[in-house]
């Protein structure tokens, strides 16, 4: 036996072996030391190997799919080896078979699977400066290919697609990039051929080429895809009909997010890396998980196209103004037919799929009838995609009983009346029972035992059971079967002749039943491309009925796309924040245009810049999905991408601090932002000591305001970058109020016009609980620095701005950005230093003359 394991193991290396043994799933060696501590079971030894015990593990066989389905979830993957020798005929150990390779790329069953969110595997190759990108979604059939230019546009589009599974070529020189991520799989670098990748397409679609897809010229995308699709036809091992076509991921007609900007606006996952308070989590009253699942992907991928968008927008409005409750109650009873089709094209469905596929297509006519009564394009073009099928309904009513078992291996799926044989032969069997009452009447009178019996166990077959008292009574005819403690069984030859008639039966209407069941996936085969179509035109409606409700229960406005440089909305809104509020949300306006193209944005810590910055790209990001927004009066713009420079932390493993993700994520947003990008940035230079962080603010506030002229909200707590307002055309500042009483704050959360008075930093850290001595302790501090010195003007602070105010023309400082050879600040220092020199040394502070030579040091190594 364990040689015939060791043959097996070989084929399979990399991955646990579950090698069935009776009513187990049995592990061995390396395999159940790892299976043991990832499932926690037991470790035990069964015989001896070099003199040393064999580690073993094993889960039951009954509840192998939710070790599975853990196993999966941490990446794992697992071949599954079948007894399919006969062990009645079988010389030495039953003849095994590896049945089933589950990934986590390429798991179908539900059990495995969740529901509301897509399971994808991808590969992907190539270098810095060009990689290819495939991904594959098998339990849908959607076969997508993309290349990425960069190493954070690779990291970008990794973190939307979050697939379970990664392919990678051996040498894979970008290694580093992806290395912490679960599922990884290392294959060899002849799968990611072009020539054979090819080939392996062309065979797959039955095309001569591959032009017709759109992808020529990705040579890497399709090295990747071949890849993709080697790995699936090796793990199935079974013919993969539903994959019918490769598309190219169409990159400019989306909204770009970068990595960092997915992660701090929180689409589908927050900041603690958990799905509750995110955008999908409030917008997410889909009907159906299919539903879900493309509302996940409208997030991660916003479109440009104004034309599809005004269609969406219309489609909401035709919805809200005729109803969307019963599209959305019917949507209900078809649910996730998507998944189905997918394990009806690779032979794996099982009765409950059909039982849920019947109730599917016997509500798509009553779908279909609501449909024509809406009078919109969009929804007109679903309702022609949506199919009805007759024939198959016809067929699933008459063929699968209303509630089936989990699985076909004990029979009674086939409804009654669907087959005559197999009605026969179940008669046969079930009739066995009335047979047996009369006979045991009849034995009674003819033994004069009233305790006579007759039974079944699965053991012994048929018998008449005596007890040992009345044994004495036995027939001539009665030939021991069984002898027990207190009672005898029998047989009779009668009794054996019918013994044979309702075991044959039984076993050959079993048979006949599989035969019958496999038919139905022959029946399915030939519509299942327009059973995907129908799935994805579903999925499509579910979303809209999904944006009109929320629409509705949120009230939400419809906003207006624009090829104007705008961003302005009345009373905005963050959706998040406002569902978890138990106060009413403050409602505030953006205006960002021609004119003004950055907002300086300052007020206290608390005070709400944050959640005023985030709801703004919200609600453009809202606005290109076609929904409707939280606010009024909405007019967006032309947008290509969005950062964001939101908060941060060290990336310790990479051995990155918090400033140099910082200036990581700034010097992203530097290179790529345009003048149609909308970037927030969020206390720049904090990181670091106040001079240093303010001249970097100061610089990138320029440089987005001067050279890039992007939509910009800019919050900092550096007040002198309020002067910006006063220095560069297009900026202007904005604050969040507060008010002080005694010591305490209030925030008002209301956007107003101007520079704030303060930043409350004191107020804020009592809020937080600090010690009340410290507080004081603080305060004291706070008067000492601000105490007047000899004259107003011998105590006002010289910083980097007040000396920007001595000079005639501007701070003389060189400051460039990455990939900029110009100057910002091109004056020479010869102002500053005619400035000093009129101040006279006895006028000056001691702090105030630290303060000098501070920023002359600064300046010179500048």
């Amino acid at each position: 036996m364990m040689r015939q394991y060791l043959a097996i193991k070989a084929q399979h290396p990399t991955i646990l072996l579950f090698y069935r043994m009776g009513d187990f799933y049995e592990l061995f060696f390396d395999d159940a030391k790892k299976a043991a501590h990832l499932l926690d079971i037991s470790l035990t030894a069964r015989g001896k190997s070099g003199g040393e015990p064999i580690p073993m593990a094993g889960v039951p066989y009954h509840a192998v799919e939710s070790y599975l389905a853990r196993l999966v979830k941490m990446g794992e993957s697992v071949a599954i080896c079948e007894q399919i020798g006969d062990p009645a005929t079988s010389k030495g150990p039953v003849e095994r078979q590896v049945q089933r390779i589950v990934t986590p790329g390429t798991v179908t069953d539900e059990a495995l699977l969740e529901e509301r969110r897509d399971n994808l595997l991808a590969a992907v190759c190539g270098h810095s400066m060009q990689y290819g990108v495939a991904t594959l979604d098998i339990s849908s059939g959607r076969f997508l290919v993309s290349e990425c230019n960069s190493d954070e546009q690779l990291l970008a589009e990794l973190q939307r697609l979050n697939p379970a599974e990664l392919l990678y070529p051996e040498g894979f020189e970008s290694l580093h990039l992806i290395e912490k991520r679960k599922g990884l799989r290392r294959r060899p670098e002849w799968e990611f051929d072009v020539q054979s990748a090819e080939e392996q397409l062309n065979q797959q679609f039955a095309t001569q080429s591959l032009d017709g897809f759109g992808i020529e010229g990705l040579d890497k995308a399709i090295g990747a895809a071949g890849c993709v699709l080697q790995y699936v036809k090796d793990t199935q091992r079974t013919a993969l009909p539903h994959i019918r076509r490769i598309q190219k991921e169409q990159q400019e007609t989306r909204i770009q997010l970068d990595a960092a900007t997915r992660r701090n606006l929180e689409l589908t996952q927050n900041l603690s890396g958990g799905q509750e308070n995110t955008l999908f989590s409030v917008l997410d009253t889909t009907a159906t998980p299919m539903g879900s699942r493309l509302l996940q992907r409208y997030l991660h991928a916003p479109i440009t196209d104004h034309y599809e968008l005004n269609l969406r927008q219309k489609a909401i409005g035709a919805l809200i103004d005729n109803g969307y409750d019963a599209i959305a109650d019917t949507l209900k009873r078809i649910g996730d037919i998507e998944r189905i089709m997918a394990r009806l094209a690779l032979r794996s469905a099982r009765p409950r799929d059909f039982s849920r596929l019947r109730n599917a297509l016997n509500e798509l006519p009553d779908l279909l009838t609501l449909l024509k009564s809406y009078h919109n394009p969009l929804l007109t073009s679903l309702t022609k995609a949506i199919g009805t099928y007759p024939e198959l309904q016809a067929l699933l009513n008459a063929a699968i009983v209303d509630n089936p078992p989990v699985v076909i291996r004990d029979g009674g799926v086939i409804a009654e009346g669907f087959n005559e044989e197999l009605d026969e032969l179940r008669a046969l069997s079930q009739g066995a029972t009335d047979y047996l009452t009369a006979l045991e009447l009849r034995e009674r009178e003819r033994t004069g035992v009233a305790t006579l019996k007759v039974g079944y166990n699965k053991v012994h077959g048929f018998f008449i059971e005596l007890s040992r008292a009345n044994s004495g009574s036995a027939p001539a005819d009665y030939i021991r079967r069984q002898t027990l403690k207190n009672t005898e069984r029998y047989i009779t030859p009668e009794l054996k002749e019918h013994e044979d008639k309702v075991l044959t039966s039984q076993s050959r209407a079993l048979a006949l039943e599989k035969q019958l069941y496999e038919s139905l996936f022959d029946a399915f085969g030939p519509h299942l491309t327009s059973l995907i179509d129908t799935a994805e035109a579903l999925a499509k409606l579910d979303v809209l009925q999904c944006f009109a409700e929320r629409a509705v229960t949120l009230d939400l406005r419809c906003p207006t796309l624009t090829d104007q440089r705008e961003i302005d909305y009345k009373s905005g809104r963050h959706l998040v924040v406002e569902q978890v509020m138990d106060d009413p949300f403050i409602a505030n306006p953006v205006t960002l245009n021609a004119q003004t193209q950055m907002l300086i944005i300052t007020g206290p810590n608390m005070g709400g810049k944050s959640t005023y910055m985030r709801q703004t790209a919200l609600i453009v990001l809202m606005a290109y999905l076609g929904s409707y927004v939280p606010a009024e009066d909405a007019n967006i713009g032309r947008i290509d991408r969005i950062f964001t420079r939101i908060g941060a932390s060290d990336d310790l493993a990479s051995g990155r601090s918090t400033f140099m993700v910082e200036m990581t994520e700034t010097a992203n947003i530097l290179h790529n932002a345009t003048q149609h990008s909308l970037v927030l940035m969020d206390e720049i230079g904090r990181g670091t000591s106040t001079y240093d962080g303010l001249s970097l603010a100061w610089a990138c506030a320029c440089y987005l305001a001067r050279e890039i002229k992007a939509y910009t909200l800019f919050a900092t707590h550096y007040f002198e970058l309020t002067q910006l307002a006063e220095k560069e055309k297009g900026v202007k500042n904005v604050h969040l109020d507060a008010v002080e009483h005694d010591d305490t704050i209030r925030f008002m959360h209301t956007v107003a016009s101007g520079a704030a008075s303060k930043s409350y930093g004191l107020q804020v850290a009592q809020l937080a609980g600090v010690p009340r001595p410290v507080i004081k302790a603080a305060q004291l501090k706070l008067q000492q620095l601000e105490k007047p010195a000899l004259s107003e003007s011998a105590t006002r602070p010289l910083t980097t701005s007040t000396v920007d105010q001595a000079t005639t023309k501007g701070v003389a400082a060189q400051a460039t950005v990455p990939g900029q050879s110009e100057l910002l600040f091109t004056d020479k220092p010869d102002p500053l230093r005619t400035a000093l020199d009129a101040l006279s040394p006895d006028e000056l502070s001691p702090r105030q003359a630290l303060d000098v030579i501070y920023t002359l040091k600064r300046l010179s190594q500048a």
